[in-house]
């Protein structure tokens, strides 16, 4: 899907329709001295099963995309859920 860098849309900080700038959202790396990593780390070790199965095979072929965009006069940013995509391309839009 093509998708374009810049789009119109509102800002509920400036109350009005503003230009966003818009990019694909990457989420960033897991703390691993967060309490629910050392909890889940404390579960894995030791002796017998892991805490969940292993997957086999992928049950899904996509990932749910979610757009980042930014308001260029304020800098207010909020997320956009588009849902399952395959391939998502950021494209100039000439107008």
């Amino acid at each position: 899907m093509k998708f374009p860098k810049k789009i119109r849309t509102y800002c509920p900080r400036c109350n009005t329709h503003t230009v966003h700038t818009v990019v694909v959202y990457k989420h960033g790396k897991r703390r691993a001295m967060a309490e629910g990593q050392r909890r889940y780390a404390r579960k894995q070790e030791g002796y017998g099963s892991k805490r969940k199965p292993e997957q086999k095979r992928f049950a899904k072929v996509t990932k749910k995309v979610v757009l980042k965009i930014t308001c260029t006069r304020c800098g207010y940013t909020r997320h956009i859920l588009l849902g399952r995509l395959k391939k998502i391309e950021l494209v100039d839009v000439v107008r």
